[in-house]
């Protein structure tokens, strides 16, 4: 039977059929090695045998690697007639994989060999060896650093042999210690030892790929040994030793048996069990000696200590270091000063309080266990009488009628510290002024005052609760020794939004002054609430509020500002700020009929605090005053339009844009209207200069064309000239000196033009075009035709004269005379008229 082999995803689904026949097997794998270098390049070669008679003539035969096809397979028919496929992988990047050489078969594809390939890296040398000798197992334990990680089966081998030199020549060689897998030490047993000789050690490691060796180490075990370290105990105590001094322990150790022939050396650490302090290291210590007094320690303190010890003068290593032992030093007598303070009760005047605080003179001043005040009776040698004997700092007693003075003293088991002596002296001294506290933070205070005259010697600052409670019915106080001390910040026993009562006492040589008290918040709070807002007055637009402020209180921060808010149904919201002082406010620009939410807000320095909501609607406008507010817009309508009416009708800038005035030439008053000037004058050119111009405008003189009166009748209509002369159509200046307004009643005097030109010249006249704007009579062109102006003869001296008066004349100027505005025509300044 063959057994053919199937390739799948993963080798734990790998299932070998077993088909039925006289197959053999068909395929051999031959690889150049089967553990490479991590990364190095592998050749493999597959051959299939020609008694394969089941397969086909030509097979392909293809590579996987773990479970993937490798490509790159070169595949040859042999002169034997086998089949041959060769690959080579160029970088074999797994530490472990199986290689395998596979055929189609069916449907699925089979392995017909397979091998493991292996690669990693070559073992590293050892390093750090190092050998210690245990007399107590009476071995040679040796340990080192395998190195980094070789993905590799590596042994490692502890080599050593005996040596008479300095491990220069090598002598009988020692059985080679193996240690077990994964471990990094390995023991030589005492009987393969030379305790005082010399012996070359090294650590060999071994893998496929290489072996490698730690550097040799030469050594005696003897100079390496170990000892185990003695055990630390304290001393039994005994009549005829003394006690410890305070701050000292007493303690002694036992020697570690196998070693009492070994000289050696020891060494101590102590470190208080309280607290995280470093060990502290005390040594050597004395050889012959198995016990030692600890000094310089901390007085009634619990310390835990260490010993160890190593073989000296010759070479050793130290040992472990010995089982904890937990002491405790003995106390001293309390080193400090008592500062005191003291008040009389007043229902009792002879019962005293008496306040004290221990001052450390040291840093290990020691434990206080108690205070003792007594008094010592003056008629009475020796007698001392104890007034009080408490563990507290304060202590109340009556004070017995001939004493002036007692002793206060801290004690403890080791005895009792200087007695401090307490002076009733009345207050006779000075009193400071301008005491004054304010809070700094929520848990301080700063009191200042004024020093007063002489100086005093210091201060003694009190503060509390005020009113005291009864679960804090004592008070914190502390001595300033600065007499010049002019404040002191109070940060013991101060809580936030508390009231607090400080009394400041100055203190004096056997004197002290009269104490001075003040009061102070350690944090002021925000008001509670706010004042409750009530409703005034409504209106349809309008809301008047008003409040009654709350009573300050105390602990209560000030109120700075008021902020009112007002909300619609629509969510908008509008604010104003108000002044602390203020009892009301009025809304305005509400919306009629409408439903708003007010609230009021207080605010301090410390926060501020919300009131009640209060919600109005306003009122809803009745149908009479809509009916009068429309009757109003209507009037206001219409007497609008009627003053533009007028405005138009009566301005003449606006009325003859719209519509020209046209006079009516039959209930014209022309007629009636005559100049203030005489006939005889209108045509007399007395020698004026010429009037100013303003504007010129050169014009030439249009074709003479016959007007349609002309044509029906010439024989009763007189022949005009063809020169014209100069004239003015203008009122008479002196006239329009002499009278404002004309008599036909027009209002003002109009300007025309005037016709500058010679009746000698042979060039047309030239007109002079007014700036004007009030239409003629007629609807003639602006520039006058020659038959409507009055013409003259030029005398040889360049003078104007008039020409004799002729039937021809009679037609120009008799029937034209009879015209009321002809007769205010007035020619004059021909005379500089040469030029045109």
């Amino acid at each position: 039977m063959a057994r053919l082999r199937t390739c799948s995803l993963t080798w734990a689904a790998l299932i070998i059929l077993l088909l039925p026949g006289s197959l053999e097997e068909c395929g051999h794998i031959n690889v150049s090695t089967p553990i490479v270098h991590l990364g190095d390049p592998i050749t493999a070669s597959c051959i299939i045998k020609q008694n394969c008679s089941h397969l086909d003539l030509e097979p392909q035969i293809l590579w996987r690697l773990g479970a993937e096809l490798q490509p790159g397979g070169r595949q040859q028919r042999l002169s034997d007639g086998t089949q041959q496929s060769t690959i080579t992988l160029p970088h074999l990047n797994h530490t472990r994989a199986f290689l395998s050489c596979c055929l189609n078969w069916g449907n699925s594809l089979q392995i017909l060999d397979q091998v493991e390939l292996r690669a990693g890296y070559p073992p590293a040398v050892p390093g750090n060896l190092s050998c210690l000798m245990n007399l107590t197992t009476s071995s040679l334990i040796c340990q080192w650093e395998p190195g980094p990680e070789t993905h590799l089966p590596t042994s490692f081998a502890l080599k050593s042999f005996k040596s008479r030199g300095n491990c220069q020549t090598q002598g009988d060689s020692i059985l080679d210690c193996v240690p077990e897998d994964g471990q990094s030490h390995c023991s030589i047993p005492r009987r393969h030892l030379l305790l005082y000789q010399n012996m070359g050690i090294w650590v060999q490691a071994e893998n496929a790929l290489g072996t490698s060796m730690s550097p040799q180490l030469c050594l005696e075990p003897m100079d390496v040994v170990k000892l185990e370290p003695p055990m630390l105990r304290t001393m039994d105590p005994s009549p005829e030793a003394a006690p410890p001094q305070a701050g000292c322990l007493q303690l002694c150790w036992e020697p570690w048996q196998p070693a009492l022939h070994i000289n050696q050396k020891c060494e101590l650490r102590h470190k208080p069990q309280s607290g995280e302090a470093s060990w502290a290291l005390v040594g050597p210590l004395p050889l012959e000696a198995l016990r030692y007094e600890l000094c310089g320690l901390l007085p009634a303190t619990a310390y835990t200590l260490q010993i160890r010890c190593i073989r000296w003068p010759l070479p050793g290593h130290w040992s472990d270091w010995s089982p904890s032992l937990e002491l405790r030093t003995t106390e001293r007598a309390p080193t400090v000063r008592l500062n005191t303070w003291w008040r009389q009760r007043q229902l009792d005047p002879r019962t005293v309080q008496l306040f004290w605080k221990p001052v450390p003179l040291e840093e290990d001043s020691g434990q206080i266990q108690g205070y003792v005040v007594s008094w010592r009776p003056s008629g009475q040698a020796g007698a001392i009488l104890p007034l009080c004997d408490t563990t507290e700092l304060s202590c109340t007693f009556p004070l017995p009628s001939e004493a002036q003075e007692v002793a206060l003293v801290a004690y403890n088991s080791a005895g009792t510290s200087r007695p401090t002596p307490v002076v009733f002296s009345e207050s006779r001294g000075p009193a400071l002024t301008r005491l004054h506290a304010m809070a700094r933070d929520p848990h301080s205070l700063w009191v200042g005052w004024e020093p007063p005259s002489p100086w005093p010697q210091g201060y003694v600052i009190e503060w509390g609760l005020s009113p005291p409670s009864t679960s804090n019915s004592n008070k914190t106080w502390r001595m300033e020794q600065n007499g010049s001390a002019t404040g002191f910040l109070l940060q013991e026993n101060i809580r936030p939004f508390q009231l607090y009562e400080i009394t400041v006492t100055p203190l004096y040589q056997d004197a002290m002054g009269p104490s001075q008290h003040v009061y102070a918040y350690s944090q002021e709070m925000a008001p509670c609430h706010a004042p409750e807002l009530h409703l005034k007055h409504i209106g349809k637009t309008w809301a008047q509020l008003e409040w009654v402020p709350e009573p300050p209180e105390l602990g209560k921060s000030p109120l700075t500002h008021y902020t009112i808010f007002w909300t619609n149904t629509q969510n908008q919201s509008f604010s104003t700020i108000l002044n602390a002082s203020s009892r009301g406010f009025v809304l305005h620009g509400l919306e009629p009929a409408s439903l708003y939410h007010i609230h009021l807000m207080a605010a301090s320095q410390a926060g501020a605090t919300n009131g009640t909501v209060l919600t109005l609607m306003t009122l809803i406008p009745e149908g009479s005053e809509l009916h009068i507010l429309l009757g109003l817009f209507g009037l206001l309508l219409l007497l609008s339009c009627l003053c533009g009416t007028a405005w138009l009708c009566c301005s003449p800038s606006r009325k003859n844009p719209l519509w020209p005035s046209v006079p009516d030439p039959a209930h014209s008053s022309l007629g009636s209207w005559v100049p203030t000037i005489m006939e005889e004058e209108a045509f007399q050119l007395p020698g004026l200069g010429m009037p100013p111009i303003t504007k010129l405008t050169v014009l030439e003189e249009d074709e003479k064309k016959p007007l349609p009166w002309e044509s029906h009748n010439s024989s009763e209509t007189c022949g005009l000239p063809t020169l014209v002369q100069t004239y003015v159509l203008q009122g008479d200046p002196r006239a329009a000196s002499a009278q404002p307004q004309s008599q036909s009643g027009t209002s003002d005097q109009v300007l025309y033009g005037q016709l500058l030109g010679s009746p000698t010249s042979p060039g047309p006249g030239h007109y002079l075009r007014s700036d004007s704007t009030q239409p003629l009579l007629a609807g003639l062109t602006p520039s006058p035709k020659s038959y409507e102006n009055l013409w003259f003869h030029t005398s040889p001296l360049g003078t104007l004269v008039t020409p004799a008066p002729s039937q021809e004349d009679d037609c120009v100027f008799g029937p034209l005379l009879d015209f009321p505005l002809l007769q205010g025509i007035r020619v004059h300044g021909v005379e500089g008229l040469e030029s045109f």
